[in-house]
């Protein structure tokens, strides 16, 4: 275990880098809009060009096929400051880099495409049995390149403790490889079993790769960290450096949580590898987050999904067939389920289409919990419709935020939801970090998407579409739990706000799109 001096002394180099990198890109953002302000005030030509680049980027802008706020954003922050919006659009929206890593994306995309089973009989064996959920699993499929399983077994874990206990047993039993694809992993207590688990099994023979975004692990990793491990055997990489350039793919972060074992065994859920999702620590209150286990055909891909990751940094795996083993399996549970990612490179919000998806075809109810809450109108839209035609819709949000600011975000949405009909619930016992959405008993999804514009339009995210599968029933239990121990705000926040309150919120909604 880490001494606590020594922890204290990597969180705080963490830190300071992180301030190094955010000063230098700001400097350099601030020098160049400056230098273009200064020629604008001095030369009547390069004013005009600059005016008339507002208009064709503000029409450019106007005329393209993302949801109507996020444009509303865009057009409102160039309108008010053309300069220092002109900037950051073209920056995050005109990047060499983010256009190289697109490409390089949709290469690799080609192999993991092509290695996906084909999926032509248990898709027409779903339709004959519900032709409204195949529509669903057909968009995956034939939009987003993930197809449907059937042979493949499913347990739901309550809490990310029972998750991480049969994670670390599963890990003790890898014969072949290990893939481990996290947001965040803290070199301390939680992770110390996992970390023992990977060096053991690493000088068994079995090959390791561990994989983790650099920002999600700022204060929890120190430097020495990648040297340790491959010293002891376990490859690692790290998603998208932070560099102090501007670039502002830097926005783009690798939110998946993903586990691979021998290709056979998988798991996905909410929570990261750090201490306070296991509760080991408290700085939010009490931690609830959750987490699935996949066995059979399913977990090919997870595979690829981690394979698409790591080889974007470095394409290393030319032969992606040594990774995705042919075995005998037989499924004890019956069920449909496909495991999805999502990519901030692809024009197909893959996450929020499936929850819109799911809402828009609820007959009883749909129960959501999610840490942020932070919608596009469309999912407003959708949320607000279901609840108008008499769908039971109820939302669970932290009671202890864990960002103050994006706290506030949330419960500005509260009033135009509860206006409809929907129910607003907040977890009391603390911090619920659990991403999931149940629908009608039959229809669930499970993993790392959050119900925000960083999930839906800037994160690569990966989360289970569940149909069927008898762990529902246990889902469904574990949200009745939560309900009862959350308090409902819905009477709350449905009468008028004041004044000054409604000012603030919107101007915090207006640059949400944009965080």
């Amino acid at each position: 275990m880490m001494p606590k001096k020594k922890h204290r002394e990597d969180v705080r180099n963490s830190i300071v880098r992180m301030i190094i990198v955010g000063l230098s890109v700001c400097l350099q953002i601030t020098w160049f809009a400056l230098v273009v302000l200064r020629l604008n005030e001095n030369y009547l030509v390069i004013s005009l060009i600059t005016r008339l680049v507002t208009i064709l980027v503000v029409l450019g802008i106007f005329g393209k096929h993302t949801a109507p706020d996020i444009k509303l954003s865009w057009i409102l922050f160039i309108m008010a400051l053309p300069i220092l919006g002109l900037t950051f659009y073209l920056l995050s929206n005109r990047s060499n880099f983010i256009k190289t890593m697109r490409r390089k994306f949709e290469r690799i995309d080609r192999k993991i495409k092509a290695a996906f089973p084909d999926d032509t009989e248990v898709f027409c064996e779903l339709r004959q049995e519900n032709p409204e959920v195949a529509n669903q699993m057909y968009f995956l499929k034939h939009s987003c390149g993930f197809p449907v399983y059937h042979n493949t077994d499913v347990v739901y874990y309550k809490e990310a403790i029972d998750a991480i206990i049969a994670q670390r047993d599963a890990l003790k039993k890898a014969e072949k490889f290990i893939f481990m694809e996290y947001h965040a992993i803290e070199d301390r207590q939680a992770f110390q079993q996992i970390k023992d688990v990977l060096i053991e099994r690493a000088r068994a023979g079995v090959e390791v790769r561990l994989f983790y975004d650099d920002v999600g692990s700022v204060g929890f990793i120190n430097p020495q960290f990648i040297k340790e491990m491959r010293q002891n055997g376990v490859e690692c990489r790290v998603f998208n450096p932070l560099i102090p350039v501007v670039n502002l793919f830097m926005n783009n972060r690798d939110h998946r949580k993903i586990t691979v074992i021998d290709g056979k065994v998988g798991f996905t859920g909410g929570y990261n590898l750090a201490n306070e999702y296991f509760n080991v620590t408290h700085p939010y209150g009490y931690w609830k987050d959750t987490g699935i286990r996949l066995s059979g055909d399913a977990v090919r891909t997870l595979t690829l999904l981690f394979l698409e990751m790591w080889n974007a940094i470095e394409e290393t795996d030319h032969d992606l067939s040594r990774f995705l083993p042919e075995f005998p399996y037989q499924a004890r549970n019956s069920g449909y389920c496909v495991p999805f990612g999502d990519s901030p490179l692809d024009e197909i919000h893959t996450g929020e289409d499936v929850y819109m998806n799911m809402i828009r075809s609820a007959k009883g109810y749909v129960y959501i919990a999610t840490p942020y809450l932070i919608l596009t109108d469309g999912m407003i839209r959708e949320l607000s419709m279901a609840a108008r035609r008499g769908v039971d819709v109820r939302i669970v949000t932290p009671g202890i935020p864990d960002k103050k600011i994006v706290y506030g975000i949330t419960r500005s949405f509260y009033n135009a939801l509860v206006r409809t009909g929907v129910r607003i619930y907040e977890y009391t016992p603390g911090f619920i970090h659990a991403k999931m959405t149940l629908v009608d008993d039959e229809l669930c999804t499970i993993g790392t998407i959050n119900y925000d514009y960083r999930s839906f339009y800037h994160h690569f995210e990966n989360a289970v579409l569940l149909y069927h599968y008898p762990c529902l029933r246990h889902v469904k239990e574990d949200f009745q739990e939560i309900f009862n121990g959350s308090c409902e705000v819905t009477d709350k926040y449905a009468g008028k706000r004041p004044t000054s309150m409604r000012i603030w919120q919107c101007i915090l909604r207006l640059f949400a799109p944009l965080l």
